[in-house]
């Protein structure tokens, strides 16, 4: 990737654009805008893009990212809720990237309700997304589930979002969200992005969650999800009490709990996706 290619965007550069289009961000929306050209060709570089992926990015905003994508892969979708932003959008690819202008696809579309069949054009492979703070973690679940093509994803989450969604079975950190990324893949962190690189600047720390998908364990996602709602939903009772109203009684959750393998007095922490699979596999 060459800047002569893509003309990246700095500080002058986003807030000409916010002015010119009379943005003012919105914490709503949870806009926060990389204005420097050095953080978004390092996550470029730490997403390991292949010249013939197909880039799914949520949340272009200005574009940021997106100029930094488009020399690197076969094709961007841009997916962004903000009208007035998917307008601009394109203008400002052909005005900083005209040669490759013609990669870029933007869809002007809510994220957490985005299908498979709302993206025209090639499959994309690959999420690379700078994601709102309020909506990050269902954003990440909901296109995994949706796109199955989606091998590899590096996204830029709140940096708290980030441990939980790469937290290991039996850590502190372990929760809900880590269990079920873990159906789709397996997670890990991949660096801190300071808070001078954003405008308006976040009273929050950023940081780079990367994740490659695998094969889920046996079972109906649906199920062992429900399951994983009820388990961390007290999750400081050993799973017997914790999921009696998800078997039914205690009795019966510890009946299901044995026929998984799994002592009655474990809690939710202790477990992998793998046994709560076979957990909802054994629900009487």
């Amino acid at each position: 990737m060459t800047d002569e290619q893509s003309r990246l965007l700095g500080p002058a550069e986003v807030r000409a654009l916010a002015g010119e289009l009379g943005l003012r961000p919105t914490k709503r929306l949870g806009q926060n805008f990389v204005h420097d050209p050095n953080t978004v060709r390092r996550i470029v570089r730490a997403a390991e893009l292949a010249p013939d992926d197909v880039v799914l990015e949520v949340g272009p905003g200005l574009g940021s990212l997106t100029l930094a994508l488009l020399p690197a892969v076969r094709a961007v979708h841009a997916v962004e809720i903000d009208p007035v932003l998917a307008a601009r959008l394109p203008g400002t690819a052909a005005e900083r990237a005209p040669a490759l202008a013609g990669r870029l696809t933007v869809t002007a579309a809510d994220a957490l309700r985005l299908r498979a069949e709302d993206l025209s054009g090639p499959v994309p492979t690959v999420i690379v997304a700078n994601l709102p703070y309020n909506v990050g973690v269902p954003v990440v679940l909901h296109l995994l589930a949706e796109l199955p093509q989606l091998r590899r994803g590096l996204v830029m989450v709140q940096s708290e979002v980030a441990e939980r969604l790469a937290a290991p079975p039996g850590s502190k950190a372990y929760g809900v969200p880590s269990a079920k990324l873990a159906w789709f893949a397996a997670a890990r962190r991949a660096g801190p992005v300071p808070r001078a690189v954003f405008w308006p600047v976040p009273n929050v720390d950023s940081g780079l969650l990367a994740f490659d998908r695998r094969d889920p364990p046996p079972g109906n996602r649906v199920e062992v999800f429900t399951l994983i709602d009820a388990a961390f939903a007290q999750r400081r009772k050993a799973l017997r009490s914790a999921l009696s109203g998800w078997a039914g009684s205690p009795a019966a959750a510890e009946e299901a709990l044995r026929a998984a393998g799994i002592s009655p007095l474990e809690r939710a922490e202790q477990l992998d996706v793998t046994a709560f699979a076979r957990l909802a596999a054994a629900r009487p």
